[in-house]
């Protein structure tokens, strides 16, 4: 019975491992996704019932049709180009199909006019794994600082 209990333990501890990584992926996707263009990548992170709560002055978005909105009639017609970076993330299990994470998130980025923006916030994550699967049930989004930095510019680096 010990070797049982053992075993039950240590697949536990297996699955938390792997479901950590897939919610880091899910973290990862959603810069990529959104930095990318890569509309598919960027909708696959989320449940189809999923709440963006990106807060002022965006708003919030509802399902896959909130998340279109927000995506396609509301961030990317203004930004040219965006880089996120995501950091320090940290997941708790509320049980083995639910857990909550928290990162911190800087972005550059310049708008379709040009202006270069510096962006820092902190992203509050639901991770729900349904039938096998982690997505992201609920994003909170709290902004610390959304400014542009005059004068600066987003160029390649010249070719040699």
């Amino acid at each position: 019975m010990a070797d049982d209990a053992l075993i039950q333990q240590l697949l536990a501890r297996i699955d938390q491992l792997e479901s950590r990584n897939a919610m880091r992926d899910l973290v990862t996707d959603y810069c990529q996704g959104f930095d990318n263009l890569d509309w598919d990548s960027f909708l696959a992170i989320w449940w189809d019932d999923c709440v963006w709560n990106i807060g002022p002055p965006f708003g919030s978005f509802h399902g896959h049709a909130g998340i279109t909105t927000a995506v396609k009639d509301v961030l990317w017609p203004v930004w040219r180009e965006s880089h996120h970076l995501t950091s320090n993330l940290r997941v708790q299990f509320a049980d083995a199909d639910n857990a909550h994470g928290v990162c911190d998130v800087d972005c550059m980025g310049a708008t379709r006019d040009d202006v270069v923006q510096m962006i820092s916030a902190t992203y509050k994550d639901h991770f729900q794994r349904r039938n096998g699967v982690w997505r992201i049930l609920q994003r909170d989004v709290k902004i610390h600082y959304f400014n542009p930095i005059p004068g600066a510019q987003m160029t390649p680096p010249a070719s040699a």
